[in-house]
């Protein structure tokens, strides 16, 4: 391992990179021999670079710690911004931690803008927990698609489940009239979906119509995660690969496990755009792939 790292800060013939090549050009005022080395930035990828907006907490598995690691382990290079940070899940008596607000996320980001770190090829966002900072989450998506038009927004809208919002309600119309029509994915569970589409869920055919709901608000790929109906649970996909076509609609059976998880979600989305941007024209081989790695990491 040191070895190959060694030949990639030298100069390998296969990434075309000399040791008289400046890694990157800084837009900064500083001199050009003052960059340091951002590999990620310079060799070319068959993966991507990702920037992952999620929660974090030190004990246990949620947001950005059941996101980061799976997409590392695909090839991708993760740079994690933790909208909380928290002892524990809020399903615990109590918690204890920091929240990170909107300035503090502007101030992140025009980090990572002045040393000229902020191209990525996706963004990953989970659970956000204020309106002022789901905003501010949309300047960032305008930002990133400033400097690469081609970003891919995969956005997971943690609002709450089985029937409960455990966020703000004011959330909800956020996520419905500004998020939904800039994301290039959404995987909202059940009760996500039918507050994003006002319409309820209670068979296969509604899933299938609340993606077409969903499609036709933006955008073009449509997992929803989770479906209980009579006793089986569910994940419904939907491709709509050209604006005036019908969506590629899928199903996949899951195995019930008599057990309570948390972070399933969050790894869910994670191992779908790692999945899906592998096989960007086939969405329901990315989900089977998902689903099967979540039920072996389970």
């Amino acid at each position: 391992m040191l070895l190959k790292l060694k030949s990639l800060l030298e100069g390998h013939p296969q990434f075309g990179i000399s040791r008289d090549t400046h890694i990157f050009r800084s837009r900064s005022s500083r001199s050009p021999e003052m960059a340091p080395p951002i590999l990620s930035l310079a060799l070319p990828s068959e993966t991507g670079r990702v920037l992952s907006i999620q929660s974090h907490t030190v004990q246990g598995y949620v947001g950005n710690k059941s996101a980061v690691f799976p997409l590392q382990l695909l090839g991708y290079d993760v740079d994690p911004i933790n909208s909380v940070q928290f002892s524990n899940h809020t399903g615990y008596p109590t918690f204890r931690g920091q929240v990170l607000n909107g300035q503090q996320l502007c101030d992140l980001i025009e980090g990572l803008e002045a040393n000229d770190l902020l191209y990525y090829t996706h963004l990953l966002t989970g659970y956000i927990g204020s309106v002022s900072f789901l905003n501010t989450v949309l300047e960032v998506v305008n930002k990133l698609r400033s400097i690469n038009p081609e970003l891919t927004y995969v956005c997971d809208p943690v609002m709450g489940d089985e029937g409960k919002l455990y966020v703000p309600l004011e959330l909800v119309s956020v996520y419905r009239e500004k998020v939904v029509p800039v994301a290039s994915m959404l995987t909202p569970n059940q009760f996500e979906a039918e507050q994003l589409t006002g319409f309820r869920i209670g068979s296969e055919r509604d899933g299938r119509e609340a993606c077409n709901i969903l499609h036709a608000a933006g955008p073009s790929k449509v997992v929803i995660t989770s479906i209980n109906i009579e006793g089986n649970l569910l994940l419904i996909g939907s491709h709509q690969k050209e604006k005036d076509q019908s969506p590629e609609q899928f199903k996949i059976i899951i195995p019930k496990i008599p057990a309570y998880f948390t972070g399933t979600g969050d790894l869910t989305t994670a191992l779908l755009l790692g999945w899906s941007n592998k096989y960007p024209d086939n969405l329901d081989k990315a989900a089977e792939l998902a689903v099967s790695s979540l039920q072996l990491d389970l």
